[in-house]
């Protein structure tokens, strides 16, 4: 399970870096609108994510990190969360 989680968080990662590399300098037509429309749509799935996860990041040592990763990396962070606690992923 850990090297799924890893692996969707550096998958998401570079998605990032596509997004902002497209806001740099704008890929070819229809891709830069594709990839415009796309990391709008992950950006308020991950923002929803962080709200329905807020109570529960409450508690962590570094909260406004946990935040910022949540963000970046959706519930990928969440599921390596659980699995730092020890918690069962079968």
């Amino acid at each position: 399970m850990k090297a799924l989680v890893g692996l969707g968080k550096l998958v998401a990662l570079l998605f990032w870096l596509a997004v902002l590399a497209n806001l740099v300098h704008p890929f070819a037509h229809p891709f830069d609108t594709l990839l415009k429309i796309t990391g709008g749509v992950v950006l308020v799935i991950h923002i929803i994510e962080l709200l329905a996860f807020g109570k529960r990041l409450q508690g962590r040592p570094h909260p406004l990190l946990d935040r910022l990763q949540v963000l970046l990396f959706g519930v990928f962070h969440m599921l390596s969360l659980k699995d730092a606690k020890g918690g069962s992923n079968a």
